[in-house]
């Protein structure tokens, strides 16, 4: 389906299944933590997911490509990347599949109703700390700073639409994992999961893959690191492995 792009947007091919997103290359735009997370997330046969702030919706489109799941939603504040994210939906014929809502991760229970989903996935803004923003209503400050909603928020409500045993999915920084396990386990999402990854075997970790259970019992596997490069610009075989498969 043609679709008409506006002022700074591009279309991004996914190379999955034919899919395709549309980003503003003057705001923020996907990176590899999406990709890492869709590949980590677990979406079962007849399952329902929801990804919280999902951007321009690149996410479910991963989700919906990569798993059996039933249906996918994705909750977004900023009216620009819903806007966006709609008609990337829209551009890949995956109406019936896909739903974007406009709408506060701080009020997902109240929009979605509790225990409404299987699935909750999430690659939530990184910075706790709001120094050195110059416009705090930018949407690149907004997608990288706690401006809108907090870690906490993002788990708490989580918790909130997540059905019992249900499964939580995060992409995070390594220097916030000790808060999202105490968080995690504040609200009922017993830490089940962990993969660090590194961009270099050599270099500190950047990124960690967090899997959570509603109401889970106690026991927790670290995953073998994933290491991004070989050297610089090429990347390990298990990279390319994921953005083939």
């Amino acid at each position: 389906m043609e679709i008409e792009l506006k002022e700074n947007e591009e279309i991004c091919d996914l190379e999955r299944k034919g899919y395709k997103v549309i980003q503003d290359k003057e705001k923020f735009c996907f990176g590899m933590d999406a990709v890492l997370l869709s590949s980590f997330a677990e979406v079962k046969k007849n399952e329902r997911a929801i990804d919280f702030g999902t951007g321009t919706g690149v996410i479910p489109i991963l989700l919906e490509a990569k798993t059996d799941g039933e249906d996918f939603v994705g909750l977004e504040i900023q009216k620009e990347s819903v806007d966006m994210a709609m008609r990337s939906v829209q551009m890949n014929n995956l109406g019936s599949k896909i739903e974007i809502v406009e709408g506060d991760i701080k009020n997902a229970s109240e929009i979605f109703g509790k225990d409404s989903f299987d699935v909750v996935v999430t690659n939530p803004p990184y910075m706790s700390e709001n120094n050195g923003i110059e416009n705090p209503d930018a949407p690149k400050a907004i997608a990288r700073h706690e401006i809108k909603c907090t870690l906490e928020d993002v788990i708490r409500e989580a918790a909130a639409v997540l059905k019992p045993q249900g499964r939580f999915y995060m992409v995070h920084r390594p220097r916030r994992l000790a808060d999202a396990m105490e968080l995690m386990r504040q609200y009922k999402i017993e830490p089940k999961k962990i993969r660090m990854v590194y961009p270099y075997k050599d270099k500190p970790s950047n990124m960690v893959l967090i899997e959570g259970a509603r109401g889970g019992r106690p026991m927790m596997n670290i995953e073998e690191p994933l290491i991004v490069y070989d050297e610089p610009n090429v990347y390990t075989r298990e990279i390319l492995d994921i953005y083939e498969k």
